[in-house]
């Protein structure tokens, strides 16, 4: 079983929950963790920002991966969202298939 970290930052704890609440319920991520509180320091639009973000993480199949990060972009409130991902080497096996199996349509 191939899996994959997703890291999103989003505007606030309600926007990240209703993004993990979706990626839930349509199977398309096993597991969300919402972080709290992150300051985020970046340039766009040749200005720089100093904010205050949501951080979400998201577990899914590799297998997964384009269809999540196209439902999170289709909800998000970003114009240019940032999600990435890990996909992960090794990990408790039991717990890796319990991802495939949550993530599977």
């Amino acid at each position: 079983m191939s899996a994959s970290l997703v890291y999103v930052t989003t505007t606030n704890p309600a926007e990240a929950g209703r993004i993990g609440e979706v990626l839930i319920t349509e199977r398309l991520a096993a597991s969300v963790n919402i972080l709290g509180e992150v300051r985020s320091i970046y340039r766009w639009e040749n200005e720089i920002h100093d904010k205050k973000e949501t951080l979400l993480i998201a577990k899914t199949s590799t297998l997964r991966v384009g269809e999540l990060i196209d439902r999170i972009r289709s909800l998000h409130s970003y114009h240019c969202p940032c999600i990435v991902t890990w996909r992960l080497d090794r990990g408790n096996d039991a717990y890796l298939n319990w991802i495939g199996r949550e993530t599977t349509q």
